[in-house]
């Protein structure tokens, strides 16, 4: 085996194979970026961060790989403008082995459920925006490669400075992070962004651009709404939420732990001249439900930043509550809306550990409601090279909550 292993880490640590951790357990030397890096603590070899001048480390891995086994961790696939081509050209191809993964490309276009088989690609790195401009020329979806310089700001200031119109443009800030973003722009719009580090472009010639439904319907697929990855209640679990929930028009709703603020946004389909309120904590989150209420023109949704169980008794009181979450606060959230429910209302809760439910069924039982928990467990269909299987989705348990003396109708 040659001494050096060029392993593409994909959009991140999950992305890699038991094979590629193999490799890097067994390996003397680990160079990489300092976020590679941080993935394994307790490697017990030597640790090489990559800087400038690139030199200085061929040199370094030159020098290694007489005696040692090194392992070099490139994000994205490191034979699609990664740093296996320079290692390549400088090593050799014979005394070294690549194992390829996920490019950033395969991953933007993967998150936007774009087609990419047509696509054009071009690199700003340390290059000129005259290599934008010619690429273009092509009409074809465009995926940029930027970098600190030549951010997606810059690129859509070219746009606008060289009169390139029809043009939309997608950005996706730190995929495959936790904080991972992805939002949608015209070029004057972006012109004055600021964009989290990385961040990769893709520009989309205007009749191509992925259409961004305008219409609510129960159940909205999760890829309609802005949101960060995993923060939303799914498509098939908010239309059973909303059914349990009972809403009507003139109902005031709360939707606690908004997160996207997808229950909040669908319930505006039921509560005519009510009143609906999504509480959320988390800026970020925030931003995403004032863009997911513009996308879907419900204007008639209240945004509020506060961390329950702070500030509920200054809500409106409610006649329906939905709470997506509440961690180790979740019982005094449940106790003080308890207080200002309206007669009749009812509460509906999603959980996904036992120990949470426990404690909210045992909360809700010690304040004299009547409790329901149904588990929604949805698998969706995967294509396979000889069809199709199933994959399970995450079950959740839907608590439903009235209060004993009140009859259900």
């Amino acid at each position: 085996m040659p001494g050096v292993q060029v392993i593409g880490t994909g959009l991140g640590y999950e992305d890699l194979t038991a094979r590629h951790l193999e490799i890097i357990q067994d390996s003397h030397v680990l160079v990489g970026g300092q976020e590679q890096l941080d993935w394994f603590p307790g490697h017990p070899g030597i640790k090489r961060r990559i800087t400038s001048p690139l030199e200085d480390l061929i040199q370094d891995i030159r020098n290694w790989m007489l005696d040692r086994q090194i392992a070099v961790l490139a994000s994205g696939d490191p034979l699609f403008y990664g740093i296996g081509r320079r290692l390549i050209l400088d090593l050799g191809a014979d005394h070294l082995e690549v194992h390829p993964n996920i490019s950033v490309m395969a991953g933007a276009f993967a998150r936007i459920r774009t087609p990419w088989d047509q696509a054009a690609w071009v690199s700003l790195h340390g290059r000129s925006h005259s290599h934008l401009l010619a690429a273009l020329d092509s009409g074809r979806p465009l995926f940029v490669f930027t970098d600190p310089r030549n951010s997606p700001a810059r690129a859509a200031q070219i746009l606008e400075q060289n009169k390139s119109k029809g043009w939309s443009m997608c950005v996706l800030e730190r995929l495959g992070r936790p904080d991972e973003r992805v939002r949608w722009f015209s070029p004057a719009e972006a012109a004055d962004e600021e964009f989290m580090e990385p961040n990769a472009l893709i520009l989309f010639p205007a009749p191509e651009k992925p259409q961004e439904p305008r219409v609510l319907t129960l159940g909205t697929p999760d890829h309609f709404y802005l949101h960060q990855r995993g923060m939303i209640t799914k498509s098939e679990v908010r239309a059973v939420s909303l059914a349990k929930l009972g809403l009507e028009p003139g109902h005031v709703f709360w939707d606690l732990g908004s997160a996207s603020g997808s229950m909040a946004i669908e319930a505006a389909m039921f509560t005519t001249g009510g009143r609906i309120v999504a509480v959320e904590k988390d800026p970020e989150r925030i931003s995403h439900i004032r863009e997911n209420i513009r996308r879907f023109q419900t204007p008639g949704v209240e945004v509020l930043q506060m961390d329950l169980p702070d500030g509920i008794q200054d809500l409106p009181p409610p006649d329906r509550v939905f709470i997506g979450g509440g961690g180790e606060d979740l019982p005094e959230i449940i106790r003080q809306t308890s207080r200002i429910l309206k007669p009749g209302g009812r509460i509906i809760l999603n959980l996904v550990v036992f120990e949470t439910l426990h404690k909210a069924v045992e909360t809700l039982n010690s304040l004299d409601f009547s409790t329901e928990v149904i588990q929604v467990q949805i698998s969706r269909g995967r294509q396979m090279p000889g069809g199709v299987r199933l994959q399970a989705q995450n079950p959740v348990f839907v608590l439903s909550a009235l209060p004993r003396n009140v009859e259900e109708a």
